[in-house]
């Protein structure tokens, strides 16, 4: 809506805060937007230019080109791919552990070594591009989280003895009072002293539409205050506020690691000291003996290529990365082989609401008519929208949107006034109309306010020449495929979902009934919803979360696998999530629950194959003597057939029988 011209509620001008040499936002627009670019980060150039120059020298390698032409692009593909695990490895020796990343880079050099340039590239690239891209989700999460402070404006107008002063936000104190201006960003949590206006707390509640604020409401900072003017007393200092909270929490469950990961950590570990320790027995006891000394680096290193991991990387990495793609092909972007894994192993589901089961957009969904009025829905809707046509409000827009959906003419408004909190008022067709809420427009209780509320819906209450005459229902419209989604998701866990909102439980229950969910929990905060998730993973429950908002992004990050709505989800909650659906179609997230169990049932098998081809080639390195273009062909042989292997998922059947599970 359009605030009335006052002198409590002067234009908001934008700011320049002295403390931080940051300009204050415009108010109302959306906060800076901090992203790391792909190539800015050293790991990412390094990796591309180790796959480039991998990719360059491949053709000539295999085409039967001199040396020197293929030569120099390996070289440089070693040496872009592997100095920097190198490097790490080198430190990680001087604290006495061995890097797996290191045993990768010696597993290349010694390959080189013996003639085989094309396995130890292969394996120089798979590292390189694996660590780059653990950098820039890395980077991508550090700049959302920072970019969420910048929901809080970076100066406040405080009141101090009836003057004016502007300061930084983190010059106030608990007990200050700040003047909030129309179209500006709360600074900080705390209660609403004087004014009324309409508050869009959806970055922290997850409501879809504005909620009245006026004396004794409490305030959150970063949520975007409406036409009116507000006096506000801090609550909580810039460090205390729930925006900071959700930072912080965010940036804890980033930084846990998943008792996988540290299993695997472990045996990785196992894995090299094992691997180095071997090879050099096999260099060492032979010329102890007096052996030769050429054949027995030969064998050592033939020991060295068949002990690597380059099936078991394959085994893991190519029926994930397929999936990824194939999830891709259908508007879901899957971050990284271990979010995929993540999904594949989740028993409970948790669903948001606003955004996620709904659209998160208001629309009428009916118009109530009372029998003092006499006229007909087309003629109330018509008169509502005309009178509604100048505002900004979201249930104005909704009202609008009905009409135009129903192929009304408006007609032209005059006298246009909007009351913050109370709703609009104009001169349409010669008669005066008014558009608002229930408390704003009658005296006295009214059935179909009350059966409309009731419901869960938001009543608004059209009032002709003095009379009112209908009641219009809004709701947030439910996303296509939501009941048969919350079926699937039913099916694939084995446990119904659980509905975790910050809207109320009105109508947190109404859309639960629509889709199908029975345990509902409503009125959240961002903390609540981060501690249920808590609570589910202590009883021994592997969570997945799906929102959309700021406020959904600490439990994304903190339950066992996340999937954010794309299309108007907030940068916070993409960058927390593992999975982020862009098409908006509630039906792709059982789809992706259940291409990773079918991708992680490949990675099964082909562990077992890779397994059982290194044991046999080790053990006969070991007991008798294994020719060296014999094992380089059971290496490379057992990587292609499990990169083979992983590779079915690509197919468009695999996810046809996805979305049929």
């Amino acid at each position: 809506m359009v605030p009335p011209t006052s002198p409590t509620s002067p234009t908001a001008t934008p700011v320049r805060d002295a403390t931080t040499a940051r300009p204050a936002a415009t108010p109302g627009a959306a906060p800076d937007r901090r992203r790391t670019r792909l190539f800015a980060l050293p790991e990412v150039r390094w990796a591309a230019l180790s796959a480039v120059a991998f990719l360059c020298a491949l053709p000539l390698d295999l085409g039967g080109a001199p040396a020197w032409a293929w030569g120099p692009l390996y070289a440089l593909c070693y040496a872009a791919g592997g100095w920097e695990p190198g490097l790490e490895g080198l430190r990680a020796l001087r604290e006495k552990t061995l890097d797996v990343d290191l045993l990768m880079v010696v597993a290349a050099v010694g390959a080189a070594a013996i003639g085989q340039f094309l396995d130890g590239g292969l394996l120089i690239v798979i590292f390189a591009v694996s660590g780059a891209l653990e950098a820039l989700a890395t980077r991508r999460t550090a700049d959302s989280v920072s970019g969420l402070l910048d929901l809080a404006p970076a100066q406040a107008l405080r009141l101090s003895d009836g003057a004016e002063e502007i300061v930084p936000v983190s010059a106030l104190r608990v007990g200050d009072t700040v003047l909030v201006r129309p179209g500006e960003r709360l600074p900080a949590d705390g209660t609403v002293l004087e004014g009324a206006s309409e508050v869009d707390q959806a970055t922290i509640t997850g409501e879809p539409l504005p909620v009245d604020r006026f004396a004794g409401h409490t305030v959150f900072a970063g949520t975007l205050n409406g036409t009116g003017s507000l006096r506000v007393r801090v609550d909580a200092d810039a460090a205390g506020s729930v925006i900071a909270r959700i930072v912080a929490m965010v940036e804890e469950a980033s930084a846990t690691k998943a008792p996988t990961q540290l299993f695997i950590e472990k045996i990785e570990q196992r894995y090299s000291t094992g691997v180095v320790v071997a090879t050099l027995a096999l260099l060492a006891v032979p010329l102890a003996f007096g052996a030769d000394f050429t054949s027995t680096l030969l064998r050592a290193m033939t020991f060295m290529i068949v002990a690597s991991p380059c099936a078991v990387v394959l085994a893991t990495m190519p029926p994930l990365l397929s999936a990824i793609a194939n999830a891709g092909r259908h508007g879901v972007l899957v971050k990284s082989a271990v979010a995929m894994e993540s999904l594949a192993s989740v028993t409970r589901v948790a669903l948001d609401k606003t955004g996620t089961l709904t659209e998160g957009a208001p629309r009428v969904a009916e118009v109530r008519l009372l029998t003092a009025g006499g006229l007909d829905e087309d003629t109330v809707l018509t008169l509502a929208a005309a009178a509604e046509h100048h505002s900004e409000h979201p249930l104005g827009r909704a009202v609008v949107t009905a009409a135009r959906e129903r192929g009304l003419r408006l007609p032209e408004a005059r006298q246009f006034e909007s009351a913050p909190g109370r709703g609009v008022s104009a001169h349409v067709s010669g008669r005066a109309v008014r558009v608002g809420s229930p408390a704003a427009l009658l005296t006295g209780d009214s059935a179909e306010a009350t059966a409309t509320e009731a419901d869960g819906r938001t009543a608004v209450v059209v009032e002709v020449d003095g009379e009112p005459v209908a009641v219009l229902a809004v709701e947030d419209r439910l996303r296509h495929g939501a009941p048969e989604a919350v079926a699937a998701l039913t099916r694939l866990t084995g446990a119904g979902p659980t509905l975790l909102t910050g809207d109320n439980p009105r109508a947190a229950a109404r859309v639960a009934g629509e889709v199908g969910i029975t345990d509902v929990r409503a009125a959240l905060l961002p903390q609540d919803k981060v501690a249920a998730v808590q609570e589910w993973e202590r009883a021994g429950d592997r969570v997945l979360v799906v929102g959309d908002g700021v406020n959904d992004a600490p439990a994304l990050a903190a339950a066992t696998a996340g999937v954010a709505m794309g299309r108007a989800g907030s940068d916070l909650a993409l960058e927390s999530a593992d999975a982020v659906v862009v098409r908006d179609e509630a039906a792709a997230v059982p789809a992706v629950v259940a291409l990773s169990r079918r991708a992680r049932r490949l990675v099964v098998q082909n562990l077992v194959i890779a397994s059982v081809c290194i044991g046999v080639l080790v053990v006969w390195d070991l007991a008798w003597h294994l020719p060296l273009p014999l094992g380089v062909a059971g290496h490379e042989g057992s990587t292609v057939l499990v990169g083979l292997n992983g590779l079915r998922l690509l197919r468009e059947a695999a996810w046809r029988r996805a979305a049929q599970a």
